[in-house]
């Protein structure tokens, strides 16, 4: 594996799946090569993760875009790589047991659900089913003025310090609220 070129393989392989969306291929399993899926797997990423933004990216006008997939995946390749030591937790995170939706915290919406699902990105334990910056988080970072990557690293350094995040949080959407 190269270390150095990851970015511009991340971008041929993300520019790939966008068009394949765009000519109206689906299924992430029907995206890459073995040899593909190996480098993916090989830096804590899956098919599933590139396939949600290519649709994304086709049916939301580019969002998030390539410049957040890159920062979201770079950091979760870190958190792999130097945490995880290249290996899978082996866990798929249950949405069920994440707040609801519509749940608060100091009168911030979408909070108590995002903390749970950021943490599974981090650790590589999403579900097929979800996407880390799917539409109802942009939505949150862009009302709370935070960037994605941003906001994964500050759960990366927090870890289970809720208090501490909620704070950040709040502090931040003081200026927007």
């Amino acid at each position: 594996m190269s270390h150095y070129s990851f970015a511009s393989t991340f971008r041929s392989l993300y520019d790939q799946s966008v068009a394949h969306y765009a000519r109206g291929q689906r299924g992430a399993d029907t995206f890459f090569t073995a040899e593909e899926s190996a480098w993916l797997a090989g830096n804590g990423l899956t098919a599933q993760h590139l396939y949600d933004y290519a649709e994304d990216h086709n049916n939301y006008d580019g969002e998030p875009g390539f410049e957040i997939a890159l920062g979201v995946e770079y950091l979760r390749r870190d958190f792999f790589l130097n945490v995880q030591q290249g290996r899978s937790s082996g866990v798929i995170s249950n949405p069920d047991t994440w707040p609801a939706k519509d749940e608060s915290v100091q009168g911030i919406g979408w909070l108590p659900r995002i903390l749970p699902k950021t943490r599974a990105k981090l650790r590589g334990e999403l579900p097929a089913s979800m996407m880390y910056c799917c539409g109802g988080d942009r939505r949150f970072f862009k009302t709370h003025d935070i960037h994605p990557v941003e906001f994964l690293n500050l759960v990366w350094r927090l870890g289970d310090k809720e208090e501490a995040i909620v704070d950040w949080v709040a502090q931040r959407s003081r200026v927007r609220l």
